[in-house]
């Protein structure tokens, strides 16, 4: 049954989640293989209307993988805006740090996602953290030539 409930998810089935989600609410709380929640394989295949319906029935946001990733870091990796809002509007924590130390906001800079970062930012992200090989969103922004995400960084102080 979940295998079945995490493959609806991926294939974006909002109507057959939903289903699932009343006949068997304990669905929301379980993972995949590789320790992901629905909410973070909602979010990492890019299906807002189901991390909305996760979310309104109670889905923890900050939850971790096993990576120790949460959705908001995945979105950022990913690119994706639209649920990056989304989860930080809910109240994702946007400091929270993975096994690795790493942010939503380390990871916006290294993948380029000028927009997510400057939401994230926007959002309280703290510019000060580094991740455990002692590299803050800068560095990883300069070690990737980003200017914009250069410049937006540097000027947070």
């Amino acid at each position: 049954m979940n295998e079945f409930f995490f493959n609806e998810i991926r294939n974006g089935n909002y109507t057959e989640v939903k289903a699932m989600l009343k006949q068997n609410p304990v669905l929301l709380h379980s993972k995949d293989q590789r320790g992901s929640s629905p909410l973070i394989l909602a979010t990492y295949y890019d299906q807002p209307e189901i991390v909305e319906l996760l979310l309104n029935n109670g889905a923890k946001i900050d939850v971790k993988d096993a990576s120790g990733n949460t959705a908001l870091m995945g979105v950022c990796f990913k690119g994706y805006a639209d649920i990056a809002k989304l989860l930080i509007e809910k109240g994702a924590n946007v400091n929270e740090k993975n096994t690795m130390g790493a942010t939503s906001l380390i990871y916006a800079a290294t993948f380029g996602r000028l927009d997510i970062a400057k939401l994230l930012v926007a959002n309280g992200a703290d510019v000060s953290i580094k991740d455990i090989r002692g590299k803050s969103a800068l560095d990883h922004a300069k070690s990737q030539g980003d200017q914009s995400i250069i410049d937006l960084l540097e000027n947070i102080k």
